[in-house]
Parts: C-alpha cells; structure tokens; sequence
C-alpha cells in the first residue's frame, strides 16, 4: 500500500511529491492550508495543522507517515483507518528524504502547468486600479501591478490582509531562483507590492525589505556595417521604416509602434513624442533618408493616422510584433550578438557620441532625466574615435 511521507521540521511541514498523484495534489492547494514550492516539487503548510482534522481529510482515507525530525519520532495515520504510533530509527527519514528526484515525466509536467487559486480579490483588484488611476499611472504600469500583487497572492497562497514582511522575502526569491527575473524586473515587483499595501491596505509590509541590486550592464550595440546590413536584408517596407525610425530617431519600442502622421513634422525634420516615458513629450531628429523614405511610404499605403497599423487596422502595431520584427531582422542579417529592438535606440546614441555630438544635447534626443544614465553610453563608444590612447600604445619599443 503506498505511504506518503510528510517531514515536520522547524514548525512546518513538507511533503514530497515524488509520485505525482493529481488528485491528492488538487485537494492540497484547495484546503488552503499552504502552498506548491514548484522548485522542490513539494507542499509546504505550518506544522499546527499535523493532527487536524482537515489534514486527514485531504489524504481521503490514504495512509500517511509523519515523521517529526526534532523528537525522531514517526506517526503512520489513515492506516485500516487508525492511526498507529511508533518509533523510528533515526536512518529510517533519511532514506526517505534522500531519494533521488525521478526524471521528469508526463504527469510532472502537467502538474507544473496547474495553477494555484487566485487570492487577489476582485474587491481589492478594483481599489488598486482605482488608486493608480487617479494617480494617471499609465495603462502599462496599472496592468503590471495588478499582475505582480496578483502573483504573490497567488504564490504565497495567502489573501492581501494574511501578508506580511517575510511573504515579500520568500516571493522575492522565487522570483530570483525560480523565474530568473533580473533585478529590475524584481524592483517593479517591490514597487508594485509597495503601492498596493502602503496606499490601498494602509499597511507598510515592505519597510524592511531591501531591494535587490541592480545589474550594471553595459547596453549592446551595432556597427555602422550592422546597422546597413539589418536595413539591406529587410525587404518588407513597413518592416524596414520600423527598423530606420528606431534607429535614425533614438526611439523606444513603446514609443516608435504609436507614431502617427501628425507626429512628423517633415520641414523641420523632426519627430514629436507625445507622452513618453514618465508622460513627458520631446522632439527628436528625422533624418534626411528616413523622411524621403517615410513620405515615399505613406504615399504608397495612403497613410492618414498610425504610421505603423497593427490588426484591426484601426490600432497601431503591439511591442511584441515590432520586437518580433527585429529579431527576424538580426536573424536574416546573421548578426551574432545578443541584440534586441532597445539596441537600436543604445547604438544611436552610441554613434552621435562617436561622432562629436555634445552629451547633453543626446541626453535631451533620449529624454533622459539625468545625465548619468547618457553617460553610460561613453563606456561602450571607440576609443579610437573618442581619441583616447593605450599607455600601452604610448611605450617605446626600442628599449
């Protein structure tokens, strides 16, 4: 008869799935008494409910074994329906606790894909969109909070008014180890969670949670001869302006697939933003080539409002298919470097700066707030053209 073993440590308990058994795993995560650890493959709860009555409810008359690492004891339950009471040999748990993880089979990988019941009320949905709301947070920003206080309900398996400080740590984490999310990524989570409790529960859960380091990578760039070479392969018009005005513009993804006819303003040779990052507006550069390009291109499809229309027509282009279109770009122009759509705004900056022009007057083309994050930009420019000489260079060899 199988047993499934449950292991009380440190006032919890843990039981491994190492027979993945569908419905025992449903009846867990429907009793609310914890929560799936998908990384250890286990149900994890709080060890005051060993002895309930709910937990004999879950296992439905199937035998389970307790066994308590602090006394060393071992309690079988669900067995002819009684429980018996016994010792165990100290190596007894350790066999069972060290058994190898099967590989991972059919059910295994269903049981991945089974999602946990979500315990972010709808209540609770609408007072956050509320507040952000009346705050003007921009529709993105509104959908990723909602999203991540959503998750960590869901993951922590607890309601809004159950969370506390170290719920926040134990997401955290998850996000790290399981997801592999990157620090900024882990910030917008702090920052989504903050605003939820502090502003809509009145409670300030996070106040001692640090925020994860920020990763200080060098941004990714193209040559000059990539550049031509991602234009030349891409034969597609609407395709091939997407790549150009990103480009030849400096513009984020977010801002080139919302660019509409009116945004242009082909005398001055210029481009409006409207609403950018931060809600702000600015004017950055059209090129020459670009613009006869672009006139050419809404002559040809009759263009009267969004210059890059997505399905229905009457919407623009979504970021997904405009990153989709760069990456099948980089594909066709065999460019091995691990490069996105954003890598065109990072080279556009990179050259104007190799080519002279003032920092400030590329920091305001980039609408950056400080001054700091353009600089960057002098990391990854040429040496050769930035004029800045090797000591090495310098030595002389005929000593």
């Amino acid at each position: 008869m199988d047993v499934v073993y449950l292991f009380h440590k440190d006032g919890r308990v843990v039981v491994p799935f190492y027979d993945y058994d569908p419905d025992l795993f449903k009846r867990f995560i429907y009793s609310g008494m914890g929560h799936w650890d998908n990384s250890g493959k286990c149900f994890v709860f709080p060890g005051k409910y060993v002895g309930d009555e709910r937990l004999r409810k879950v296992f439905d008359k199937k035998p389970y074994g307790i066994y308590d690492e602090h006394s060393l004891s071992f309690t079988v339950s669900n067995f002819f329906d009684r429980p018996w009471n016994g010792s165990c040999s100290v190596s007894a748990a350790p066999a069972a606790m060290s058994r190898p993880a099967p590989r991972m089979n059919d059910r295994d990988c269903l049981a991945g894909s089974l999602s946990l019941p979500d315990l972010f009320s709808a209540g609770w949905a609408d007072r956050l969109e509320a507040e952000l709301h009346s705050r003007k947070y921009s529709p993105r920003t509104i959908k990723t909070y909602l999203y991540y206080n959503r998750s960590f309900c869901r993951r922590m398996q607890k309601r809004p008014e159950e969370a506390a400080g170290e719920d926040i740590r134990d997401y955290l984490s998850y996000l790290d180890k399981t997801r592999d999310l990157s620090s900024s990524s882990m910030n917008l989570a702090v920052s989504a969670l903050k605003f939820f409790y502090y502003n809509v529960m009145k409670r300030d859960i996070t106040a001692e949670r640090h925020r994860p380091r920020r990763d200080k990578k060098l941004p990714e760039v193209l040559s000059e001869s990539e550049i031509q070479r991602l234009l030349d392969c891409e034969k597609n018009p609407k395709h091939r302006l997407l790549l150009m005005l990103a480009y030849s513009s400096g513009l984020r993804v977010s801002e080139v697939v919302v660019l509409r006819k009116e945004h242009i303003d082909f005398g001055r040779r210029t481009v409006m933003v409207r609403s950018g990052k931060g809600r702000t507006d600015r004017c950055t550069l059209l090129s020459d080539r670009a613009a006869e390009f672009l006139l050419q291109y809404c002559a040809l499809y009759n263009i009267r409002d969004w210059i890059f229309s997505g399905y229905p027509s009457d919407h623009h282009l979504s970021i997904r298919s405009a990153q989709t279109i760069f990456d099948k770009a980089l594909q066709k122009a065999a460019i091995d470097k691990q490069a996105t759509i954003h890598s065109l705004r990072h080279t556009f900056a990179t050259h104007l700066l190799e080519r002279g022009t003032d920092i400030r007057y590329i920091q305001a083309l980039l609408g950056h707030a400080a001054l700091r994050t353009t600089q960057r930009y002098t990391h990854v420019a040429r040496r050769t053209v930035l004029k800045i000489q090797s000591p090495l260079d310098t030595l002389s060899m005929d000593d």
